[in-house]
């Protein structure tokens, strides 16, 4: 896969994080844009803009991982990480519940 755009242009959100153009997302993911965009009208990505935080690639490989190994489905696989994410944001509470009750 060949890119015929720049990778050196950085572009910041206003919180501090770094942003990814599509072409740019594609290309690090080894995904195509026209994938990125279905997954944007999906919701399973939220760009900002026309633009990707780093997590949105992190997610797009996590996806395409579920689907080439497992076999899920774009539901099936957003399901999955969804799922995961909660499970680790319910293990940090009762780690923080734990530490406040000792």
């Amino acid at each position: 896969m060949s890119a015929n755009f720049s990778l050196s242009r950085i572009v910041w959100s206003p919180e501090g994080d770094r942003l990814y153009s599509f072409e740019q997302a594609a290309y690090l993911t080894q995904t195509s844009v026209s994938l990125l965009e279905r997954f944007a009208s999906l919701g399973l990505i939220e760009p900002v803009g026309s633009m990707l935080h780093r997590q949105d690639l992190i997610r797009v490989v996590k996806l395409q991982r579920l689907r080439r190994d497992l076999g899920l489905n774009l539901v099936g696989a957003a399901m999955v990480l969804d799922m995961a994410e909660e499970i680790a944001q319910l293990k940090a509470q009762l780690r923080a519940y734990r530490m406040a009750s000792k």
